[in-house]
This record gives structure tokens, sequence and C-alpha cells, in this order.
């Protein structure tokens, strides 16, 4: 047997499961000692005059291991949808809900790495949770150095510490339908080096036809030379992921045999697979005074294939670039001050080829002939700014803006005959920001704050082009203006933490990607949206008698999501709700912890009944999902520690859809398919053994 079946298969052969380096506390830390990245002007979330959702390890540890969607889903305001584990779509306050496919709208990062394409489509599930420290997710465009993003951006900080010394880690997560993930890690920490690296391998075969996954990642970070005022980040992920794909089903089959995939996907066993790499070095340190400097450098890479019932899409696509920001403080604390840029290169090969299954015996996919190619490159600038001023201890006032200059360059590859070049650029685009922050006392257990930003969207790559592969030159970008009041409160020694945010956003120039196809779009700009709710947050600290401490908490998302002016094929879908988002939401839950080693979570989430078209004709019903997990953790010694758990997701089995595509178009003699459903109850465990040497 290789080394490499030796990692894969020894984990479950003990029914394994090692989660982290060390005994990792299941409680969440307290809110006024989280510090948040260096992306900000502030350090302190309570200080930070926005709108940031935070993510704890313990918060990604909470289910089972293997997929972020449930710990996302914690943060109100945000609908992370799971079609299955390689089919998701992220909205936050109702922005990128109706995209058909994925997330856009929203920028991400891995440490300092892009995870956003040039086309603004992003994909975080390819990065392993157990490899995230942390998230942090922003809300609106509430900042100016993330660049383009109407509904926020989400940073997930990587691991790149361990204990001190080396620690190594082996572990799996089993689970129904399947589920499988085996994971081993060795980490190393010194005074001025640190490393982490990690393998998994992640397998499923899904509850549904067609719906097999398999996933393997290589993970490398840490720091070196580090001192006391300078350091180099490294990051790497390679990953490979082939995902069979049951797509979405009608109504009736939802309804009656939600385990179905779509017949045509099925007859020609649709997958995607890929091969992705990301890299990159951060070099962070102190130049003189306060004045510190903060510069990196990515690479990304990412090769696909997709057998599809209407044709094959090949893709290859990289991105590389650069970032740096400079930092500093005046009169002591009295001015803060954040000035920097970065420049993204994203370009990606692709061609379409006839998918012959059909003559193929029930083999599946068969590749035929060639039916249309391109290449698009877009080189991204962003120039981004930010000051804090603070003339009295209890008030402060922050502003920044952001410019964004966009241009891409078309060729038409095939037909041959037909081959064409095109460039285009879009005008530099100004989003500024301007918000205050007070605090009623001196204690700063209380703080407000108020906020007026402006944000935007570049069209994906399917809405810059017309049908006959043209440039599109009559589209733009959405634009947004966001206002925000909020709040957020510690009470009782600082044990329950309260927060709230109403807010309101204006969308103009809304994009909308017409289907003219079965993977055709034209991109128009149709109208205006408006988002406006409050959002509500509470967490409690409660130490029982003895060493017994119980966490609850809870939150909610009351939202008005109004199409203001929308004409689409001539049609006026003016006052409709907007597609694809809840009007309400609520999650609760509590975590129940001996300091001997027991930890019990129950975890609620409520989502309401959700528009699937824009005329508000269909509606995927609200639905209630319950969640759970037992374990215990047990040290063996100073050097190894011992844990044991068992959960289940949706203990009520409900009957739900998990992600929908907005506006399905209905199959020739079919109906039209909005409906991805979702796993009924399912359970999972394992048990985990840490060795520090």
């Amino acid at each position: 047997m290789s080394i490499r079946h030796s990692i894969q298969y020894a984990p479950l052969l003990l029914l394994a499961h090692i989660s982290v380096f060390g005994q990792t506390d299941s409680t969440s830390v307290k809110l006024d000692e989280v510090r948040i990245s260096n992306f900000h002007i502030n350090d302190s979330l309570m200080n930070a005059p926005a709108a940031i959702g935070f993510l704890s390890p313990a918060d990604l540890k909470r289910n089972n291991n293997v997929e972020i969607a449930t710990a996302m889903n914690r943060i109100s305001g945000v609908l992370m949808q799971s079609g299955t584990l390689n089919t998701n779509r992220i909205s936050i306050r109702g922005i990128g809900a109706r995209t058909p496919f994925g997330t856009n709208k929203i920028r991400a990062f891995y440490g300092n790495i892009p995870l956003t394409s040039g086309d603004s489509e992003t994909t975080i599930e390819d990065i392993d949770v157990e490899n995230i420290q942390s998230v942090e997710i922003i809300k609106g465009p509430l900042s100016s150095v993330y660049g383009a993003g109407l509904g926020g951006a989400i940073l997930l900080q990587p691991k790149t510490r361990s204990i001190d010394g080396h620690a190594a880690r082996i572990s799996a997560t089993a689970g129904s339908f399947g589920l499988l993930k085996n994971t081993a890690t060795y980490g190393f920490d010194s005074k001025t080096t640190s490393m982490n690296l990690s393998y998994h391998r992640l397998e499923s075969d899904g509850w549904r036809q067609n719906s097999r996954y398999k996933r393997e990642g290589v993970t490398l970070a840490g720091e070196l030379f580090r001192r006391e005022n300078s350091k180099l980040t490294y990051f790497g992920n390679f990953t490979a992921m082939k995902a069979f794909i049951p797509s979405s089903i009608d109504k009736a089959t939802f309804e009656n045999n939600p385990r179905a995939a779509a017949p045509t996907w099925l007859a020609s066993k649709g997958f995607e697979q890929y091969d992705a790499w990301i890299a990159g070095l951060s070099y962070e340190t102190k130049i003189a005074g306060s004045l510190r400097n903060a510069t990196s450098v990515f690479y990304n890479h990412k090769k696909s294939d997709e057998p599809r019932p209407f044709d094959i899409l090949r893709q290859n696509t990289s991105g590389y670039g650069g970032r740096t920001q400079f930092s500093g403080r005046i009169a002591s604390d009295k001015i803060n001050y954040l000035v920097g840029g970065e420049l993204f290169r994203d370009g990606f090969e692709g061609k379409n080829l006839e998918n012959r299954y059909q003559q193929n015996n029930g083999n599946g996919s068969l590749v035929g002939q060639q039916l249309a190619g391109n290449d698009q490159n877009r080189t991204i600038v962003n120039a981004f700014a930010q000051l804090r001023l603070k003339p009295f201890e209890q008030f402060e006032v922050q502003a920044g803006v952001n410019y964004n200059k966009t241009k891409f360059d078309l060729e038409t590859t095939f037909p041959i005959a037909d081959r064409a070049s095109e460039t285009y650029e879009y005008d530099g685009i100004w989003t500024p920001q301007l918000s205050v922050l007070f605090r009623p006392t001196t204690d700063a257990n209380q703080t407000f704050y108020a906020s007026a930003s402006r944000g935007f969207s570049m069209p994906a790559v399917e809405e810059t082009l017309n049908p006959d592969g043209s440039i599109n030159q009559d589209i733009k970008p959405e634009s947004g203006y966001n206002f925000e009041l909020g709040g957020k409160f510690l009470f009782f020694s600082k044990r329950l933490y309260v927060e709230f945010a109403l807010y309101n956003m204006e969308i103009r120039d809304l994009l909308v990607a017409q289907r003219i196809g079965d993977d055709q779009y034209v991109g128009v700009n149709a109208g205006k949206t408006s988002h406006r709710g409050i959002e509500l947050s509470a967490e409690y600290d409660w130490r029982l008698s003895g060493d017994w401490s119980l966490r609850p908490f809870a939150n909610a998302s009351v939202g008005r999501y109004r199409f203001e002016e929308f004409f689409n094929n001539d049609v006026d879908f003016s006052g409709k709700k907007l597609t694809g988002v809840p009007s309400n939401s609520a999650n609760a839950g509590l975590m129940l912890n001996w300091a001997k080693g027991i930890y019990v979570s129950i975890d609620f989430r409520y989502v309401d009944e959700i528009p699937m078209n824009d005329a508000n004709t269909v509606y995927n019903d609200s639905y209630r999902i319950w969640n759970s997990k037992l374990g215990y953790r047990l040290p063996l010694s100073q050097r190894f520690g011992f844990e044991v758990y068992a959960g289940v997701n949706n203990f009520g089995d409900e009957k739900y859809a998990s992600m929908i595509l907005p506006n399905a178009s209905a199959p020739p003699n079919g109906a039209p398919r909005y409906y991805y459903p979702g796993a009924p109850v399912n359970y999972f465990g394992g048990i985990s053994v840490n060795c520090n040497l």
C-alpha cells in the first residue's frame, strides 16, 4: 500500500477525527477581545463602525467539519444556499440573490489572496474548513479597501500557527450517504517561524442521483522571518475536485421523488471537474515610528472540464497580482490613516464542444465537435484610502474612498472564420464612504455608529457578451448607495453581547442575465432595487454552578427587498419582491459545556418563503432546520488529547429546498426546474486524538 493510501485509510480504521492542534475550547471568545484583520483601520470588532459578522474556530467546528454553509448562515443577513457540496450561492442582504449559478457581487479573500475572479465570481467552498482560523463578513459596501462588491466582503483567515513546537494530527469524519473525510496535518511553531501543512480527502455518494463528490486538497500556510516588527506570511492551496451534478428539479419531482436528478443530467452523467491552485506571499513590516506596510503578491490557476447535457465546457483560468497598503497614525492616536493599491490581472481560455451522450449507449458524456471558443482577459486597478479622526475619546469619524479602473480584452478563437478581437474599458469608478462612531460611556461597552457608502459590481463574463460573442458595450456596472445605523453593547461584565443594524440600500442599473438558451445569457441594465432591513443578534455567556457553562445565541433579519423600477423583456416587474431572497430569517441555539470535557450544541434555523421568479407567482416554502452535536474531550497527557463526537443534521426531517434556481426556464414538454432538495435527516460522528511533540 502506498504512503498516500496509508494516509487515506489509517484514520478510517481508527474511526477517528483528529480535530485541531492541541485542545480547542468549544466556546467563542468575548466580543471585546475579538481582533479583526489588518484590512481594517480598526483592529477591534467592537469599535468598527460597520456590521461585521465574525465566526470563531468554535463556530466553524460546530457541525461536521466538512462544509461551511451551516456556520455562514449563523450570521444575520447572510444566506448561503447549498444545492450540493460544489453548488453554492451566497447573498448578503439580498445582494446576489438573483445570480443563476454561484456567487457574485461579493469579494472574498483567503488571507491577502483574492478568491474572487476578475469576472466577480467567488468560490470559498474549496478551502477546507479545518484550515480556516476565522471568518469575517463585512455586510454592505462599508469599507473602501475592498474594491468591487455591493454585497460586502468575506475574509477567511488561514491557520498559520500551531502551538509551540511540533504537532501532528490525522483525521476522519464519517456520515450518512457515504460521507467520509480524511485529514493528515503537521504543524510547527517557533519564535521566528511557523508552518501548517495539511492534506484532506473528502468523498460523498450524495443523497441524490448523480451527486457523487470527491475532493482532495493540500494546504500550506505559515510565517517566516518573524520579528517584533515584521514577518513574511506564505499561503498555498491545491484542490482537485470532481463532482457529479444532479441539477435542479421541477415541483412535482421535488414533492414525490426529491432524490431524483434532472433527467438530462442523469442521462449525460454530467459533472464538474477541476484542478485549482492559489498561492501568495505577504510581507508586513514597521518602517519607522507608527508607519507600517503590508505588501502581498498572489497567483491562481484553474483548469476545469464540465460536461453538460447541452455541451461540454472546458476552461483554463488564471490570475495574478499584487496589493500594498501603508498605515500609521499622527498625533498619538488622534489620526489614523490607511492608503494603498491593488493590481489584478485575470483571464480565461474557454471552448464549448458537442456532448453526444445520446449516441454513447448510456455511458454518459461523449466529446463531439467544437462549437465555440473565446478568450478573455481583465485588468483591474484599485486605489484606496481611509482616514480615522478621533477628536474626542468618545467620538470618531472615518472617511474613505476607492477608485476602480477595469479593462478587458476579448478574442473569439472559434469558429476560425469568425476570429476577432476587441478591447473595452469602463470609466473609472469612485466609491466614497463616511461613518461616525459614538461611545456614550468611557468604558467602551456601548458603541453607536452611522455610515453612508457607495459600492458597485462589475458584469460577469456572460453579461459582457452579445449572443454573437461580441462585447456588449451597452452594459455597465451596477452601483448602489447604502445608509446604515447600528449599535453594539456589552452587559453583565461583558457576558451579554447585543447588536443591531438598520440599513437602506438602493441599487441602480441592476444587472440582469437574460436567458436566451440552455446556457446562454445576455446582460442588460434593467432597473432599480431597494434593500431595507434590520438585523438583531445577541449572545450570552452564562456561567452555571460548578464547572458548567451555557452559551445561548439568537439573531434575526427582517427585510424589505423590492424591484422599484424593473422592466425585463418588456414586462414590468416594478413593486414585486426581489427574487431569491427571504424577507425574514432567524437563528438560535445554545452550547452547553462542562469543564471536564462534555459539550452539547443545538441549533435552529428558520427561513421565510422565497419568491422564485420575478413575477412572484411561485414561492419556495418556508422551512425550519434543527441540528445538534454531542462531544467529549479528554486530555490523555500533556502531549495527547482525545475527542469523540456525534451529530444529527435536520433531525426534524424537514422537507425543504436548500437552494433554488431563480427564474428557472421550462424544458420542452416540462415544468420549470426551480428546486435543489435539501438532505433529509442525516448523521455524522468521529473520534479525535491530538499529538503535540
